[in-house]
């Protein structure tokens, strides 16, 4: 699907109707960091975004396509961004990737067909060594038991069924997995929301040492420092989310009001303006204009010199 000729790429609304998806589903998968936040999109991210369209058809949630592509980057280690160098699909049921003519399952890397140990082993790129033993069975079904208790809190969640309920689940996806960090993550999101500060920076800083490259992580426990006022520990967690995910638009509108509210106002016009430059439509997106406005006339004198506050 090559964009037409002179053309940078597609719009984020002409990515919308090509695909037939809702903006808000494209943010969605910009948040999880499947693709990056931009105002046009090449023929790669199209490729990207087709597969995740499909997938999402398929009802494969977020959180699961977020562990096949860490497992799948861990597996194949000459691939690096599955979603665009692989063909994953599934028939509804069982999810599959195909890798150079071979099915493979993507989080334990079985291969689906008859291959000998020679030809699996140069396909997986793994280190030559005997069929898996005891040990090696027991992780993998230690990892199937964490993931499937991760999925049950996750649509729980999605149907909002008790959170008791939730609890319990994302708590038996740890027992099988003590650093599976989606699930750390959305334990400390509900405790976030409970209000048990203590309780939710636990999980995000256990998510943090479990995956210390995972921006929504840092972005949640700044979240947290911010209301509790701990500003200095706030802006490096959200200049961690920053340098994992550049374009994380989120992080630079919460930026921005951090250092806007903390006397600094140039460093908060270059983050209003980052946020514009990712999202510049929406209801945040007037209130980020409005902020802006509000900066300029401050900091701004005759002969467009700035001035600190």
């Amino acid at each position: 699907m090559p964009a037409p000729e002179g053309k940078q790429g597609y719009t984020r609304l002409e990515v919308c109707r090509l695909l037939n998806i809702a903006e808000s589903v494209l943010e969605d998968w910009e948040k999880h960091g499947f693709v990056l936040k931009r105002a046009h999109y090449g023929f790669q991210e199209m490729v990207a975004l087709k597969t995740l369209r499909e997938l999402r058809r398929n009802r494969v949630r977020p959180e699961r396509i977020r562990l096949i592509v860490e497992s799948l980057r861990d597996k194949i280690r000459h691939i690096h961004n599955p979603l665009t160098e692989l063909n994953i699909f599934t028939d509804g049921r069982r999810l599959t990737v195909q890798v150079d003519g071979a099915r493979m399952e993507p989080l334990t890397g079985q291969i689906l067909l008859n291959f000998d140990r020679e030809e699996i082993q140069r396909l997986l790129r793994f280190p030559a060594r005997p069929a898996a033993d005891e040990a090696e069975r027991q992780e993998q079904a230690r990892r199937f038991e964490a993931e499937r208790w991760f999925e049950k809190g996750v649509e729980i969640e999605q149907s909002q069924g008790p959170v008791d309920r939730a609890i319990a689940a994302y708590e038996k996806a740890l027992a099988a997995d003590p650093n599976l960090p989606c699930a750390l993550v959305n334990l400390g999101a509900i405790y976030y929301q409970q209000h048990n500060h203590d309780r939710a920076s636990e999980y995000f800083r256990r998510a943090i040492q479990a995956s210390p490259d995972y921006p929504l992580a840092h972005y949640n426990l700044a979240n947290l420092l911010d209301e509790a006022g701990e500003r200095d520990q706030a802006l490096e967690s959200y200049l961690a989310a920053l340098r994992l995910n550049p374009d994380y638009a989120d992080v630079h509108y919460n930026l921005a009001l951090l250092y806007q509210n903390h006397g600094e106002p140039l460093k908060a016009v270059k983050h209003w303006r980052a946020y514009l430059k990712l999202d510049p439509q929406g209801y945040w997106a007037a209130i980020a204009r409005r902020e802006l406005a509000r900066l300029r006339e401050r900091t701004v004198v005759p002969g467009n010199r700035a001035r600190q506050a």
